[in-house]
């Protein structure tokens, strides 16, 4: 995973309230056995028709938004199944971070643990964010969020706010313990089963 680095961009707004898992990436597209390519299935059934024809009327199809890194969205975003390819979509797209009044606990889990910073904030202030039309900077050392007219401060858990700014993954969290875990495996008095 790469460390996070600060970011600039213009916000993508998608003002839609309890966002499932499937429908930011619909279940016939859970057939890729990596983590990329699922990006051009991100919020699949919203961006094209049946003929599979972008919609002009979602905001992603929309020119202005191209190369977005920030989304914002509605209250309770990431509900629904489990699957992580949700997150993977996103990312794969080339959003960065997610901003809404609350998320789902396991999406909002998998986020940091893909490099992808979902922020909670009041739903007042992500009305506010979804009206923005300039560049926005996040900046997630002193977690602040900078438009043109306000600094905005949203909290972190540290240990999360850490994994996401060293790039570290499930494994690379463990493997800052190896000198431990090679020392207790040394001393263990376990018997070996072979």
């Amino acid at each position: 995973m790469e460390p996070f680095k600060n970011i600039s961009s213009i916000i993508t707004p998608l003002d839609k309230v309890n966002v499932d898992t499937d429908q930011i990436v619909p279940k016939q597209f859970l057939k890729l056995v990596q983590k990329s390519g699922f990006g051009k299935f991100l919020f699949f059934n919203w961006r094209y028709d049946e003929a599979e024809n972008k919609k002009s009327d979602f905001v992603l199809n929309d020119p202005k938004y191209g190369g977005s890194k920030i989304l914002v969205v509605g209250d309770n975003f990431g509900c629904g199944s489990s699957r992580e390819h949700a997150v993977w979509a996103l990312k794969d797209y080339g959003f960065s971070v997610i901003i809404a009044p609350s998320f789902a606990d396991i999406f909002f889990s998998n986020c940091f643990k893909n490099g992808l910073l979902p922020i909670s904030l009041d739903e007042e202030t992500v009305d506010i964010l979804q009206k923005e039309t300039g560049p926005v900077s996040v900046d997630l050392e002193k977690q602040t969020i900078k438009t043109s007219t306000q600094e905005i401060h949203f909290d972190i858990d540290s240990h999360m706010r850490k994994i996401l700014l060293e790039g570290l993954d499930d494994i690379a969290q463990t493997f800052q313990y190896e000198d431990k875990i090679t020392e207790f495996e040394k001393n263990s008095k376990i018997p070996s089963v072979l």
